[in-house]
């Protein structure tokens, strides 16, 4: 009877570990189960139709499209502090308008980059926007290097990550979405400068340096070149809004740079980079990577009608990804409207 139970409580563990595996370090299994379902789901708007109807559908593309949109307007932010990080003094007068240095660089980087969405054919883009694996390791080693040999070091105490309260479901979740270059930025960052340490490190480098200057301008190319990329979806949603103009060249042009209009407004009325990507990363993506295909895997295999330990597990996923969105859209809200108040 005891080496029953035993065996029987052994298995239940190693079920509960294979979901968990799953469910939680891979929500993207989830999604390729649901369209293994249908084969006539094509997308992960599709998804959301099959599961509940037009208003999934509508509901899964306004958290997709809104994510890219925020991202996007994050990459002028981006742009706008680092280059004001380098010109600091660079100041225009037009037509008794005082525009500063950040609002300018928004600007002239929206420009610059507004040819690249009228393009129909976004291939070459796409091959710059490859790069970005070998950029982003430029950029890590750049600021070592500053940290390591251009006299800042690794000398800043403190408490790196406050573990109190933290649940270990959250630790774990975090812990896998993260990459290794996100850890290791965050750790040479913190070690580097310490609290001080902007949302963006390039902005705590010295920019005499060469190293500082290769981080920088390498994060400068990398947004120039994903940022079509990234509103293209939306463009595209959007024309199909408009099937009587949406094969016609100049309506294209249009919709494109209104769009990089929009985005350019969002960044000067909202400058706050890291708190955005805060918005972004706990309303927009945890609910997009998370709940959604929870729920909509529910719907689509029937799993709900029967009470299980799946359906347990990924409950208690929902549940936790609603508490983290939020609270961490309360609390990224919260920054964003007291600076724009101070």
């Amino acid at each position: 009877m005891y080496n029953s139970t035993k065996q029987q409580l052994e298995e239940l563990k190693t079920e509960v570990n294979q979901l968990l595996k799953r469910l939680v370090l891979d929500p993207g299994l989830l999604i390729k189960k649901c369209m293994e379902a249908d084969s006539n789901i094509r997308t992960y708007p599709d998804i959301g139709e099959r599961a509940f109807g037009n208003k999934g559908r509508l509901l899964i593309s306004i958290f997709m499209y809104a994510e890219l949109y925020l991202v996007a307007t994050g990459f002028l932010i981006l742009e706008g502090d680092n280059l004001q990080n380098l010109f600091p003094n660079v100041e225009v007068e037009m037509a008794g308008f005082h525009i500063g240095a950040r609002q300018t660089f928004v600007i002239i980087v929206a420009l610059i980059i507004l040819p690249t969405v009228w393009l129909d054919n976004l291939s070459i883009l796409s091959y710059v926007s490859a790069s970005g694996v070998l950029a982003s390791a430029i950029i890590l080693c750049s600021i070592f290097w500053a940290g390591a040999f251009d006299g800042i070091g690794f000398h800043e105490k403190g408490t790196l990550l406050n573990w109190d309260g933290i649940p270990t479901a959250v630790l774990l979740i975090c812990f896998i979405l993260c990459t290794f270059s996100y850890a290791s930025m965050a750790v040479i960052g913190y070690s580097m400068f310490g609290s001080e340490v902007e949302s963006q490190v390039t902005l705590n480098l010295p920019i005499k340096k060469l190293s500082s200057r290769v981080a920088i301008y390498t994060t400068l190319v990398n947004p120039i070149s994903k940022y079509a990329l990234m509103v293209t979806p939306i463009v595209n949603a959007t024309r199909n809004w408009f099937p009587w103009y949406c094969n016609k060249k100049p309506f294209n042009i249009f919709i494109s740079t209104a769009l990089l209009i929009s985005t350019v407004i969002v960044a000067l009325a909202v400058p706050f980079f890291g708190y955005l990507m805060s918005l972004v990363g706990a309303f927009l993506s945890f609910t997009a990577s998370i709940i959604l295909p929870c729920l909509c895997y529910l719907k689509i295999s029937g799993a709900y009608r029967r009470l299980g330990c799946e359906v347990v597990v990924i409950g208690g996923i929902v549940a936790l990804g609603v508490a983290v969105v939020i609270f961490g859209t309360y609390t990224a809200l919260l920054q964003i409207i007291g600076h724009l108040y101070n």
